[in-house]
């Protein structure tokens, strides 16, 4: 592919238009420098519009302004409880952050409810997928799952909107509902890799009975037992007891045995972790935030600020080294994380996004903060998706 220079900024204030705004004199000074340091510089095609709740409600007016400046290029993006750039969260403050490339025309395609995936015969053929969408879509696994037999490499990467007042998504045109996003061609380059913020508490155990939601035994024990033994709360403790330690418990689920830890204490990438939502004490049961089935590994665990930050600098480390070792260069970022992840979890303000830049450098970034995280086929939570485009 072409040299590619991605182009981004982000401000923070009360009115949008101000943000905006500054925004806008951010992108324009560098594509001006772009253009400069190149002599046949291609324009910026695609766009990505991250916008706190704050600015939920003006996303159609932000979109229009966006597009009468910028009138070649094509935008996506999503709402968050927060955004992020390069070294900087903006959690629970209004805000904005711009990311803008220039792939070949060619290269991408647009998706939502209004511009379906294209046909066999149309030539083009997805090799990957940027994904917006609604944790309220009903079977929003499922739709994940078909979009990614779509692509010739069944990855996708994204998150779900997550707000106090709208959620929505982008994708030349502002959606409620369903999925947006685009879909990328062979052409774009890119390495992507997902970290967890849990830790598992316990051992690996098989489910052997389950029904829908509900957790009846692991390895041929009662669910109740086994997660209070890991816990080290009595099994006769009182009902009130076992609530209090449950309440920060969740469960991480697998449905392969080979996605073992690499290192002891620690969940590989394919590990869902699921809220536990309910107990029976005379049956000795759990219920789980989602479908589980005889033959899942599951592993009890909790959110761990000191293993979520060394696993993401572990795995931006291996992005790093996988595009060193390719002789690609590092052009732009994406980086969705869980809601529950940003600020306090890892310590400081700003420390989740700074341990990215440690590793990555001042490279162009953009995310959000998300209800949901997307990667491969899967919906997780409690984790950061991290997604480097390359050029070489």
């Amino acid at each position: 592919m072409h040299d590619l220079t991605f182009v981004h900024a982000d401000a923070a204030h009360t009115e949008w238009q101000v943000a905006l705004a500054d925004c806008q004199r951010q992108l324009d000074t560098q594509d001006l420098l772009r253009q400069a340091r190149l002599d046949h510089a291609p324009p910026l095609t695609l766009g990505w519009c991250y916008l706190s709740d704050y600015y939920a409600l003006a996303a159609e007016a932000i979109l229009a302004a966006l597009q009468q400046n910028w009138p070649g290029v094509s935008w996506i993006g999503t709402v968050g409880l927060g955004v992020s750039a390069s070294g900087v969260e903006y959690f629970d403050q209004p805000a904005m952050v711009l990311l803008a490339a220039p792939f070949p025309r060619g290269s991408f395609q647009l998706f939502s409810g209004r511009q379906p995936l294209p046909a066999a015969s149309s030539g083009f053929v997805p090799h990957t997928a940027l994904v917006h969408a609604e944790g309220s879509t009903p079977d929003v696994q499922e739709l994940l799952h078909e979009l990614s037999a779509r692509t010739a490499t069944g990855y996708l990467f994204g998150g779900l909107s997550s707000a106090r007042n709208r959620t929505l998504h982008i994708a030349d045109g502002v959606y409620s509902g369903g999925l947006s996003g685009v879909l990328f061609g062979p052409e774009v380059e890119l390495v992507s890799r997902v970290t967890q913020g849990c830790q598992p508490i316990g051992p690996a155990r098989a489910v052997t009975r389950s029904e829908h939601n509900l957790l009846f035994a692991l390895d041929g024990k009662p669910a109740l037992d086994c997660v209070l033994q890991d816990l080290g709360v009595e099994r006769d403790a009182p009902v009130e007891a076992m609530a209090a330690a449950l309440s920060g418990t969740l469960a991480g689920l697998n449905a392969s045995t080979d996605d073992a830890p690499v290192q002891p204490g620690r969940f590989g990438s394919d590990t869902l972790v699921r809220h536990l939502i309910g107990l029976d004490v005379q049956h000795r049961v759990l219920a789980l935030a989602d479908q589980v089935e005889p033959g899942m590994r599951l592993a009890f665990c909790m959110r761990n600020a000191a293993a979520a930050r060394a696993d993401l600098e572990r795995i931006a480390t291996e992005v790093r080294a996988d595009i060193e070792q390719s002789g690609g260069h590092a052009r732009g970022a994406l980086y969705i994380s869980c809601s529950g992840r940003g600020g306090p979890h890892f310590g400081a303000p700003h420390a989740e996004l700074q341990t990215v830049r440690g590793v990555l450098g001042d490279l162009p970034l953009a995310g959000f903060f998300a209800g949901g995280e997307i990667a491969r086929d899967h919906l997780y939570g409690y984790t950061g998706v991290l997604t480097v485009f390359t050029s070489h």
